[in-house]
């Protein structure tokens, strides 16, 4: 019981983090007619094999709902490319000295940072149309990565990044 009030902490913790997503896509495109997909077969995710595989099962889950279909004969390909950011820490102690008499002064002040620098992933995913428009519809997300992360951890926080990212698929005119 206890394992299971920590799982559910864990996956409420990695649910409330945001996910950040933007879209871009060709606007003369006809997204009733892309009914099939594959993904590249030289494709460099960036994640490890494991997440690699994560994120796949998770996508292909999303696709099927969607009435898209993995196929070998494809009406588009996917390719999928992530990268680690790092940013600065999120808090910092400041300290400052200072001094002075009569009409002169002076100071100094600094910043410590306290606590891990933030990392956070993006990743893209692209859907081309390689015997017709090329690239049609992408999207980015950006969210905060745990390297340290259980595997049900990762999982979960794998599967909210392709549900926030395909919500908006097809793209409502």
């Amino acid at each position: 019981m206890k394992s299971f009030k920590l799982l559910l902490l864990a996956l409420l913790i990695v649910g409330c983090a945001p996910i950040r997503v933007s879209y871009d896509f060709e606007k003369t495109t006809n997204f009733s007619k892309y009914k099939t997909y594959q993904y590249y077969g030289d494709m460099k995710t960036g994640l490890s094999e494991l997440d690699t595989k994560r994120l796949l099962d998770a996508i292909d889950s999303k696709m099927n709902a969607l009435g898209i279909k993995v196929s070998e004969t494809p009406d588009f390909l996917i390719d999928i490319k992530s990268a680690e950011l790092h940013g600065a820490p999120g808090q910092t102690v400041g300290v400052g000295l200072g001094g002075g008499g009569g009409n002169v002064g002076g100071g100094i002040s600094i910043g410590i940072p306290v606590g891990q620098s933030n990392v956070n992933r993006q990743i893209t995913l692209d859907f081309v149309d390689e015997k017709g428009k090329g690239l049609f519809w992408q999207a980015i997300s950006e969210s905060s990565f745990n390297p340290s992360a259980t595997p049900e951890s990762r999982e979960a926080r794998l599967k909210s990044i392709v549900e926030k990212i395909l919500t908006n698929y097809p793209p409502k005119n």
